[in-house]
Formats: structure tokens, sequence, C-alpha cells
């Protein structure tokens, strides 16, 4: 399957390659949808074909009830995605995402499905790490927001538009419960390498956090950590994208791809 012209609901092709050598599937934060990665395929290679997850609830799917399950949503993911394993593949997670990433992965190994030839991981601890906060998807609205700012030092913009908060915070109270209620079960780590960004000054997920996902593979870990809070990819992703497409190059002449 080359091209994938028509993803499906659960995926987003904004730019389809003729005939790539590997497909990047990106799973977005909390609150967000596919079109965080509008603009990540002009800084792709041609060769690299990106699909970034929809999940329900928000934009194209703003109609549908958000899930509150992890392992809901990789189920139903993974079921989207198998198609798609035609050929070399990497996934992409940033802080909730890294966790649906992981898991779809898993439930992938599963079925004994190809594997990812690597993980890239943004902003999220390990998943075998309980969380170090008290939950807050059942907190009352404005004690929910506050502490949702506070702590994720989340993107002025959200909060300065009223009309984008009321459509923002069902789907992110959702996102919340579906962290909050997961649970991690061991399982054998990973053979493939697996790559960190952590922000130095990210309270819900700093680097030693991010450094324990070296736990989840048996191969190469790397940690890359910016001079930022959660969102430190808003300031860096020319960064974040230039170590990426290194280890992209890498893969595509040969290793884990043979």
């Amino acid at each position: 399957m080359s091209g994938a012209r028509s993803a499906g609901r659960w995926l987003s092709c904004r730019a389809p390659r003729l005939n790539p050598r590997l497909r990047l599937f990106c799973v977005p934060f909390a609150g967000c949808g596919a079109s965080a990665f509008n603009a990540w395929p002009s800084a792709l290679p041609d060769t690299v074909e990106l699909l970034a997850v929809q999940l329900p609830g928000r934009e194209s799917r703003y109609h549908e009830f958000a899930l509150r399950d992890a392992d809901e949503a990789a189920r139903l993911l993974a079921d989207a995605i198998e198609p798609y394993l035609d050929r070399g593949y990497v996934f992409f997670g940033y802080s909730m995402g890294a966790l649906i990433a992981f898991e779809i992965i898993r439930e992938l190994r599963r079925r004994g499905a190809p594997m990812p030839a690597q993980l890239f991981v943004g902003a999220r601890q390990a998943p075998q790490i309980p969380s170090r906060r008290p939950p807050l998807a059942h907190l009352p609205r404005e004690t929910f927001l506050k502490h949702i700012r506070d702590y994720y030092d989340s993107p002025l913009e959200t909060w300065q538009n009223p009309d984008l908060l009321e459509l923002v915070l069902p789907v992110l109270r959702a996102d919340m419960a579906l962290c909050e209620s997961y649970v991690y079960r061991h399982e054998p780590p990973f053979a493939f390498p697996i790559q960190g960004f952590a922000g130095l000054r990210d309270d819900s997920a700093p680097p030693s956090a991010l450094q324990a996902w070296r736990e989840q593979t048996s191969g190469e870990f790397d940690l890359e950590v910016f001079d930022g809070t959660h969102f430190f990819i808003n300031a860096f992703l020319a960064r974040v994208q230039r170590v990426m497409n290194l280890r992209l190059a890498h893969l595509m002449r040969g290793v884990a791809l043979s």
C-alpha cells in the first residue's frame, strides 16, 4: 500500500508520499488533534510519510465521545494502523501521545505484527513510573483549569480564547482521565531503540523520568534535554525534528529496516 491517500477517521495523512520507505505515526498530546502535525511533512524527507493520529472528540471527530481508557485506545488504533505496516515504520508520541504510542506498539506485538524501527517519546515519564501528582480529571472546572495551567505550563493562547477553551475542556478532561486511569503491566522490553526528549524545567516529566524509558528497550536509548517546560517543543521544534531526521536517515540506510 503506497501513499496512504485515504487513512480513515483514525489517521490523517496531509502529504502522501508516492512510495515511502518509512512511515512515521505521530500521536498528539492531551487536548490536541492530528492538526498538531500539519506542518511536519515539509520538515521530513520525501521518503518518509507522516500519519497523524486523530482521536475522537476533537477536530474532524468533534461530535464523537473522547476515549478515557488507554487500553481501548491502543486496541482501536492498532486496528487502524495494521494495514499500513507493509513497510518500515516508527512512532512519535508527545506527553499523553507517548503513553498511547507505547501501548499501541505493545498491542501490535501481542498480535504478532511487525515491530517499529524506532520509538520517539517526548514530555512523558516512562510508563512504569507512577504519577507524582493527585488526579485532576474529576476536579471542578476552575480548579481543574488552574492545575492544568500551573502544572503543565500550557500555551497562553488556549486560555485567552473562551470559545477555544470550551471546545478543548471536555476533551482535555477525558484525556486526563485516560492518563490517570492507566495501569502499567510488565511485559518484556522492546528490542528497537528509543529516543527521548525532555524539558529541563518540566515538572510533570523531568529528565530523570524520561531517562527511565531506558528500561523499556534492550536496544539503544538516547535522551535529548531542552531548556524548557512541558511544551518545550513549541520553542525547539526545529531541533526536535533535526534529531529525528538524523535518526530516520540512519534507519533508512538499512539499519533496523533490512
